[in-house]
């Protein structure tokens, strides 16, 4: 398969809460992330999500700050515990990018 991703790929292990922006619920969905570039995410949760939503994310990053966030939901698989979805920020501002950036390129030195 032809590699399509324009931001290197890092893993981190940690949760966000979810809330879906389009329902009047504040429906709090935890999952766990896979790998996370400065474009995108991507998580395992087990609930269902729909491809094309649009969530609002409160994403805590190793350096234990809170960056709030808004992923589009663009595909998913299913799997036998859950669901493996990948989304593409919307509106991540520069200053939350680049911490990101800033750590990938840490992990890429200590290896």
């Amino acid at each position: 398969m032809e590699e399509r991703r324009r931001s290197i790929r890092t893993e981190l292990l940690a949760e966000l809460l979810m809330n879906r922006l389009d329902s009047k619920t504040e429906e709090k969905i935890r999952i766990q992330i896979c790998d996370l570039s400065k474009r995108g995410i991507g998580f395992i949760c087990e609930e269902q999500l729909e491809i094309g939503a649009v969530y609002e994310c409160s994403l805590t990053i190793w350096t234990k700050e809170v960056i709030q966030v808004f992923i589009e939901i663009v595909r998913g698989e299913k799997l036998e515990n859950g669901f493996r979805y990948g989304g593409s920020f919307v509106g991540m501002n520069d200053l939350d990018a680049y911490r990101i950036q800033v750590y990938q390129t840490v992990e890429e030195y200590k290896q």
